[in-house]
């Protein structure tokens, strides 16, 4: 088992969970189109909190990794996810 590469697989599945996890919080629950969606988020400032309801599915995949032993790619998602918590602090402070 290579540690590396299993990392990268739970940061790159992370990521991708995070962007779906987003978009499918835009679709259900905003009336505007993705793009639209996403510039007024930025114009008033909302952009961190979307970005924070879409990783909410990170939660999901990082405790399906941990339930089949998946503990790297489960290490992989939590940097995702702190990647993500460090863009919404750049976005809340910025």
């Amino acid at each position: 088992m290579n540690i590396k590469k299993e990392i990268i697989i739970g940061f790159l599945v992370g990521i991708i969970a995070n962007t779906l996890g987003t978009l499918l919080y835009i679709v259900l629950f905003s009336e505007l189109s993705i793009l639209e969606t996403f510039r007024a988020a930025v114009e008033q400032e909302h952009i961190g909190s979307i970005l924070a309801l879409g990783a909410i599915l990170n939660l999901v995949v990082f405790f399906l990794f941990l339930r089949i032993k998946r503990d790297y790619r489960a290490k992989g998602v939590m940097i995702a996810t702190l990647l993500t918590a460090l863009l919404i602090l750049y976005y809340k402070v910025f």
